[in-house]
């Protein structure tokens, strides 16, 4: 099993598929590499996926101490390192993105293009979710509230053609220490004030029904980077990589070809 060495010595799993320019594949809070299981195929037949498991998740190790996005950052470019890879594109949702964020500032020379999907730039200086919204995100899966979960990712529409996501999920093989630390590093992230130093060709991709990360953040961060591309995927909830996997996918696709490492 291929791991890399974090600075602090954390060893952080990864995974390599498909050929081509390195595209970095950073998934959200909670995170492990199966969060890309989905969609991963649409990028690895036209680049070299590397896709990790989280500090605290899957098979890397969990420190029981606070994690940061920009400590996660590091763990990134562990991640690079440990596969050969000098520099690469980097493609983060929801908390993945408010890590890319951190990759693009502190390593710029690592970085090609940069995808920043569903997510913010804190909640310091961005929009948070409602209290009433983070309530269901938060609580834990019953028969009651799997409705109004499922609501925050997809669509009524898409729950109804695939009613498995009103099931009781499997049992969760994160430990509760690092669920919380996860959601702590995730809500402390502010990266505002540095978006402008960021020089890498960025895409901001967002649902426009999304209510776990509020889709007015998405402008914000497009305003923020110089030169930033924004796209709203109508109708799309906190999952749209999935369920507008079509379009999603090809957006991002066709930015990364207009902007290779060479």
């Amino acid at each position: 099993m291929p791991y890399a060495n974090a600075p602090d010595g954390a060893r952080i799993y990864y995974e390599v598929a498909g050929s081509g320019e390195p595209l970095l594949l950073i998934s959200g809070q909670g995170g492990d590499h199966h969060g890309w299981d989905a969609v991963r195929a649409d990028f690895a037949g036209r680049y070299r996926t590397l896709s990790f498991d989280h500090r605290g998740t899957g098979d890397s190790d969990k420190p029981d101490f606070p994690y940061t996005t920009r400590r996660f950052a590091l763990d990134a470019v562990a991640v690079l390192d440990a596969a050969g890879v000098s520099r690469a594109h980097a493609y983060g949702v929801s908390m993945g993105g408010r890590v890319g964020q951190w990759l693009a500032v502190d390593h710029p020379d690592r970085v090609g293009a940069l995808v920043l999907g569903c997510t913010t730039p804190g909640d310091a200086h961005g929009i948070a979710r409602t209290a009433a919204a983070n309530a269901v995100f938060r609580a834990d899966w019953t028969a009651e509230n799997a409705l109004d979960k499922a609501l925050q990712s997809y669509t009524r529409a898409w729950i109804e053609a695939h009613p498995e996501l009103l099931a009781e999920p499997e049992q969760d093989p994160l430990p509760e220490f690092a669920r919380q630390l996860h959601y702590v590093a995730s809500q402390s992230h502010d990266a505002s004030t540095e978006l402008p130093s960021i020089a890498a060709p960025t895409l901001v991709i967002h649902g426009s029904d999304d209510p776990i990360n509020p889709t007015a953040n998405a402008p914000l961060l497009a305003e923020r980077i110089p030169g930033a591309e924004l796209h709203l995927i109508a109708d799309g909830r906190h999952n749209y990589t999935e369920e507008f996997r079509t379009e999603a996918s090809k957006v991002v696709l066709d930015f990364l070809a207009r902007h290779p490492l060479s």
